[in-house]
């Protein structure tokens, strides 16, 4: 069995990057880290992915990064406002944007690979958003494993089985391997529920929609 760790913030990508996975049993997944950076939504985020790994079963660990928060001025952890308009171009991403953090998130994971025997670290990662993130890219993936292969003992794979998906795609996979979409939190602002109007959520209502989850969206929003 091939052991694994994966990132999980609660959100759409790694919540069904999980379920895949987990339904395919092509890899052990025992481990989930969460980090806490400061971020507008962080207690949203951690409460989430405890739910999921106690839906999965598997281990939770919580990584905290204060530093990250001092050195973050953008809207998903400084005192701005997140963008609402103009979504799904680089100006709103950059809006966001958190400095370094899918990869400094992916070399926390390779340290525990490294203590602990992991083979593959997963992440979600989506093809809409690796048009505006160049760190949900599979160029960015590759470069990343490569790097491992000298920085590491145990040489970790970086898995992204959702990186050539869009997010429409992404909740039908989820829909066919039955994983709890109700357990999703995707929002960039801090609410018991979704807002509806940033960029997380506009993706994902839009997904919802387009594979007739109405349902689901009146939940969720």
């Amino acid at each position: 069995m091939n052991k694994a760790i994966i990132l999980l913030s609660g959100g759409l990508d790694s919540l069904v990057a999980l379920g895949f996975l987990n339904k395919n049993k092509d890899y052990l997944i025992n481990l989930a880290l969460t980090f806490d950076y400061g971020q507008k939504t962080a207690k949203a985020e951690i409460d989430a992915s405890k739910r999921i790994c106690d839906y999965y079963n598997i281990q939770h660990k919580i990584i905290k990064l204060d530093w990250l928060k001092e050195i973050t001025n953008t809207a998903l952890v400084a005192d701005k406002e997140i963008p609402t308009e103009n979504l799904e171009t680089k100006q709103s991403a950059e809006s966001v944007w958190v400095p370094n953090r899918n990869s400094l998130f992916l070399n926390i994971a390779a340290s525990f690979c490294d203590s602990y025997g992991y083979k593959y670290i997963i992440y979600g990662a989506n093809s809409e958003e690796g048009r505006t993130f160049p760190d949900n890219t599979e160029e960015f993936r590759a470069q990343v494993s490569k790097v491992f292969e000298s920085s590491t003992l145990v040489k970790p794979k970086v898995i992204a089985p959702l990186i050539n998906y869009s997010k429409s795609d992404i909740v039908r996979i989820a829909i066919e391997h039955s994983v709890p979409l109700g357990l999703v939190k995707s929002c960039y602002v801090s609410s018991e529920k979704h807002c509806g109007e940033c960029e997380s959520c506009y993706y994902l209502k839009k997904a919802l929609l387009a594979n007739n989850c109405e349902e689901l969206i009146n939940i969720l929003f």
